[in-house]
C-alpha cells in the first residue's frame, strides 16, 4: 500500500454510466468525472496511515470523495444528503396494504 501511495499520483476512476438497460432508458444519469490527483508526501503518508488504521480499509477513492464532499458542504457549494422521506397521504381503512400492496394494485384484492 505504501508503494502505491508513494507514486504521488492516484487516479480516481469513475465508470461512465449510460443507458445500461432498457428499463432505465427513461432515467438520465450524468457521467462521472475522471481525474488525476497529485498528493504531496505528507498527505500521501497520512492517507496511508489512515487506511492502515481502519478495520476494513476503505478504497482511496472513497476517502477522497468523503473529504471533498465534506469540504464543499461546509462552504455551501454542495447540499447535504438527505434521505427520501415518504409520508402517508391518508388512511385507506385497510391494515394490510403495506404487505399486500401488489394484490391491491393488480385488483386481485379489493
Amino acid at each position: 500500500m505504501c508503494c502505491l501511495l508513494a507514486v504521488f499520483k492516484i487516479r480516481l476512476i469513475f465508470a461512465i454510466i449510460t443507458n445500461f438497460t432498457s428499463f432505465t432508458k427513461w432515467c438520465t444519469i450524468d457521467p462521472m468525472k475522471r481525474t488525476t490527483i497529485t498528493f504531496p508526501d505528507d498527505l500521501a503518508h497520512a492517507m496511508d496511515q489512515y487506511v492502515k488504521a481502519q478495520e476494513a480499509p476503505p478504497a482511496v477513492t472513497a476517502v477522497v470523495q468523503a473529504a471533498l464532499r465534506e469540504y464543499l458542504q461546509e462552504r455551501g457549494y454542495l447540499r447535504a444528503y438527505r434521505p427520501l422521506k415518504l409520508r402517508p397521504l391518508g388512511n385507506s381503512g385497510r391494515s394490510d396494504v403495506s404487505t399486500n400492496h401488489d394484490l391491491y394494485l393488480t385488483g386481485v384484492k379489493k
